[in-house]
Protein backbone atom coordinates (compact mmCIF):
# COMPACT_ATOMS: atom_id res chain seq x y z
CA UNK A 1 0.00 0.00 0.00
CA UNK A 2 1.39 3.46 -0.93
CA UNK A 3 2.14 5.39 1.99
CA UNK A 4 0.54 8.57 2.62
CA UNK A 5 2.52 12.01 2.88
CA UNK A 6 1.47 15.31 4.16
CA UNK A 7 2.88 18.50 2.94
CA UNK A 8 1.91 21.96 4.44
CA UNK A 9 2.99 25.00 2.70
CA UNK A 10 3.17 27.74 5.72
CA UNK A 11 4.19 30.28 3.61
CA UNK A 12 2.13 32.94 1.29
CA UNK A 13 4.22 33.31 -1.46
CA UNK A 14 3.06 30.42 -4.41
CA UNK A 15 6.09 29.61 -6.48
CA UNK A 16 8.92 31.03 -4.37
CA UNK A 17 11.53 29.61 -1.94
CA UNK A 18 9.23 27.62 0.46
CA UNK A 19 6.60 26.76 -2.07
CA UNK A 20 9.28 25.90 -4.67
CA UNK A 21 11.57 23.82 -1.69
CA UNK A 22 8.14 21.87 -0.80
CA UNK A 23 7.18 21.06 -4.30
CA UNK A 24 10.36 19.29 -4.72
CA UNK A 25 10.20 17.05 -1.82
CA UNK A 26 6.47 16.21 -2.75
CA UNK A 27 7.87 15.05 -6.24
CA UNK A 28 10.40 13.16 -4.25
CA UNK A 29 7.95 11.65 -1.88
CA UNK A 30 5.78 10.68 -5.40
CA UNK A 31 8.78 9.33 -6.98
CA UNK A 32 9.14 6.74 -4.37
CA UNK A 33 5.19 5.54 -4.87
CA UNK A 34 4.12 7.63 -2.03
CA UNK A 35 0.13 9.54 -2.22
CA UNK A 36 0.84 13.44 -1.16
CA UNK A 37 -1.82 15.15 0.61
CA UNK A 38 -0.83 19.13 -0.40
CA UNK A 39 -2.61 21.63 1.86
CA UNK A 40 -1.21 25.53 1.90
CA UNK A 41 -2.17 27.49 5.48
CA UNK A 42 -2.76 30.98 3.84
CA UNK A 43 -5.55 29.55 1.69
CA UNK A 44 -7.81 27.46 4.31
CA UNK A 45 -11.11 28.41 6.20
CA UNK A 46 -10.10 30.49 9.38
CA UNK A 47 -8.23 28.85 12.30
CA UNK A 48 -6.63 29.92 15.16
CA UNK A 49 -3.92 28.85 17.04
CA UNK A 50 -4.20 26.40 20.49
CA UNK A 51 -7.10 28.37 22.58
CA UNK A 52 -6.22 26.25 25.31
CA UNK A 53 -9.06 24.39 26.12
CA UNK A 54 -7.98 21.68 27.29
CA UNK A 55 -10.35 19.39 25.64
CA UNK A 56 -7.77 16.80 24.48
CA UNK A 57 -6.64 16.79 28.03
CA UNK A 58 -9.88 14.09 28.08
CA UNK A 59 -9.59 10.74 27.52
CA UNK A 60 -12.09 10.15 24.87
CA UNK A 61 -10.15 12.80 22.93
CA UNK A 62 -6.57 12.45 23.74
CA UNK A 63 -3.99 12.74 20.81
CA UNK A 64 -6.66 14.74 19.32
CA UNK A 65 -7.67 19.06 18.87
CA UNK A 66 -11.57 19.28 19.62
CA UNK A 67 -10.96 23.11 17.77
CA UNK A 68 -12.98 22.69 14.71
CA UNK A 69 -11.86 24.95 12.02
CA UNK A 70 -9.46 25.54 8.89
CA UNK A 71 -6.90 23.60 10.52
CA UNK A 72 -9.22 20.36 11.39
CA UNK A 73 -8.48 18.80 8.00
CA UNK A 74 -4.90 19.15 8.57
CA UNK A 75 -4.41 17.36 11.87
CA UNK A 76 -6.63 14.93 10.60
CA UNK A 77 -4.67 13.84 7.48
CA UNK A 78 -1.38 14.29 9.86
CA UNK A 79 -2.77 11.92 12.54
CA UNK A 80 -3.38 9.25 9.73
CA UNK A 81 -0.55 9.38 7.49
CA UNK A 82 2.66 8.34 6.86
CA UNK A 83 4.98 11.67 6.75
CA UNK A 84 5.15 14.75 7.62
CA UNK A 85 7.00 17.69 5.17
CA UNK A 86 6.34 21.12 6.79
CA UNK A 87 7.77 24.45 5.65
CA UNK A 88 7.99 28.16 6.50
CA UNK A 89 10.02 31.26 5.55
CA UNK A 90 11.38 33.14 8.74
CA UNK A 91 9.60 36.24 9.67
CA UNK A 92 11.30 38.24 11.76
CA UNK A 93 13.35 35.88 13.44
CA UNK A 94 10.54 33.44 13.35
CA UNK A 95 8.60 30.72 11.78
CA UNK A 96 5.27 32.46 10.50
CA UNK A 97 1.99 32.80 12.23
CA UNK A 98 0.53 29.96 10.70
CA UNK A 99 2.89 27.60 10.98
CA UNK A 100 2.56 28.40 14.67
CA UNK A 101 -0.97 28.50 14.64
CA UNK A 102 -0.71 24.61 13.50
CA UNK A 103 2.13 23.83 15.55
CA UNK A 104 0.55 24.43 18.84
CA UNK A 105 -2.76 22.33 17.62
CA UNK A 106 -0.01 19.60 16.67
CA UNK A 107 2.06 19.43 19.67
CA UNK A 108 -0.38 20.62 22.70
CA UNK A 109 -2.75 17.70 21.67
CA UNK A 110 -0.38 14.95 22.07
CA UNK A 111 0.81 16.82 25.71
CA UNK A 112 -0.46 14.73 28.38
CA UNK A 113 1.63 16.54 31.63
CA UNK A 114 2.40 13.37 32.87
CA UNK A 115 5.89 12.60 33.71
CA UNK A 116 5.76 9.23 32.95
CA UNK A 117 4.23 9.30 29.55
CA UNK A 118 4.68 13.06 28.64
CA UNK A 119 3.47 12.11 25.13
CA UNK A 120 0.19 10.33 24.17
CA UNK A 121 0.57 9.98 20.15
CA UNK A 122 0.35 6.66 19.35
CA UNK A 123 1.27 7.20 15.69
CA UNK A 124 4.22 8.61 15.49
CA UNK A 125 5.45 9.80 11.96
CA UNK A 126 8.51 10.97 10.23
CA UNK A 127 8.62 15.01 9.71
CA UNK A 128 11.07 17.04 8.09
CA UNK A 129 10.94 20.71 8.78
CA UNK A 130 11.90 23.03 6.04
CA UNK A 131 12.89 26.84 6.91
CA UNK A 132 13.80 29.13 4.11
CA UNK A 133 15.01 32.68 4.88
CA UNK A 134 17.18 35.96 3.43
CA UNK A 135 19.94 35.32 6.32
CA UNK A 136 22.96 32.92 6.28
CA UNK A 137 21.13 29.49 6.95
CA UNK A 138 23.60 29.20 10.73
CA UNK A 139 21.36 32.25 11.82
CA UNK A 140 18.88 30.42 13.15
CA UNK A 141 20.05 27.22 13.98
CA UNK A 142 18.88 27.07 17.83
CA UNK A 143 15.40 28.22 16.67
CA UNK A 144 15.02 25.59 14.50
CA UNK A 145 16.76 22.87 16.52
CA UNK A 146 14.20 23.41 19.19
CA UNK A 147 11.33 22.81 16.84
CA UNK A 148 12.92 19.97 15.54
CA UNK A 149 13.56 18.46 18.90
CA UNK A 150 9.95 19.28 19.50
CA UNK A 151 8.50 17.41 16.42
CA UNK A 152 10.41 15.03 17.48
CA UNK A 153 9.45 14.26 20.52
CA UNK A 154 5.62 14.75 19.77
CA UNK A 155 4.81 13.88 16.48
CA UNK A 156 7.49 11.14 15.38
CA UNK A 157 11.25 11.12 13.98
CA UNK A 158 12.16 14.90 12.58
CA UNK A 159 15.03 16.18 10.52
CA UNK A 160 15.16 20.01 9.54
CA UNK A 161 16.90 21.64 6.41
CA UNK A 162 17.52 25.44 6.14
CA UNK A 163 17.73 27.16 2.94
CA UNK A 164 19.32 30.47 3.68
CA UNK A 165 20.59 33.36 1.97
CA UNK A 166 17.79 32.77 -0.77
CA UNK A 167 16.20 35.83 -3.16
CA UNK A 168 13.11 37.49 -2.37
CA UNK A 169 12.11 39.31 -5.35
CA UNK A 170 12.58 39.01 -9.00
CA UNK A 171 13.96 42.42 -9.25
CA UNK A 172 15.12 44.47 -6.46
CA UNK A 173 15.62 47.93 -8.19
CA UNK A 174 11.71 47.94 -8.59
CA UNK A 175 11.03 48.51 -4.39
CA UNK A 176 9.97 52.25 -3.57
CA UNK A 177 13.07 51.70 -0.74
CA UNK A 178 16.87 50.81 -1.48
CA UNK A 179 17.54 47.48 0.24
CA UNK A 180 20.91 48.41 0.94
CA UNK A 181 21.43 45.37 2.84
CA UNK A 182 21.26 43.00 0.18
CA UNK A 183 23.56 42.71 -2.51
CA UNK A 184 21.13 41.64 -5.79
CA UNK A 185 23.34 40.22 -7.79
CA UNK A 186 24.92 38.00 -5.50
CA UNK A 187 21.32 36.87 -4.73
CA UNK A 188 20.50 36.04 -7.83
CA UNK A 189 23.89 34.21 -8.64
CA UNK A 190 23.39 31.58 -5.50
CA UNK A 191 19.68 31.68 -6.62
CA UNK A 192 20.77 30.54 -9.74
CA UNK A 193 23.89 28.08 -8.73
CA UNK A 194 22.60 27.13 -5.00
CA UNK A 195 19.27 26.75 -4.86
CA UNK A 196 18.96 24.36 -7.39
CA UNK A 197 21.28 21.69 -5.35
CA UNK A 198 18.79 22.42 -2.48
CA UNK A 199 15.82 21.65 -4.21
CA UNK A 200 17.41 18.64 -5.12
CA UNK A 201 18.82 17.46 -1.83
CA UNK A 202 14.77 18.18 -0.50
CA UNK A 203 13.66 16.18 -3.52
CA UNK A 204 15.65 12.91 -1.98
CA UNK A 205 14.73 13.81 1.71
CA UNK A 206 11.05 13.47 0.31
CA UNK A 207 11.65 10.27 -1.47
CA UNK A 208 13.71 8.85 1.36
CA UNK A 209 10.48 9.68 3.90
CA UNK A 210 8.34 7.55 1.49
CA UNK A 211 10.92 4.55 0.68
Amino acid sequence: MAKKIVVVNAGPRKGWNTDTLLNEAARGAESAGAEVIRFDLFRLEKYTGCISCFGCKRNQFKGHCICKDGLTPVLDAIRESDGLIIGSPNYLSELTASFRALYERLIFQNLTYNMETPCCNEHPVPVLLVMTSNAPEGMYADMVEGYRQTLERFVGPAKAYVAGDTLQLKDYSKTDWQWSMFDPAHKQERHDTVFPNQCREVYELGKAMAE
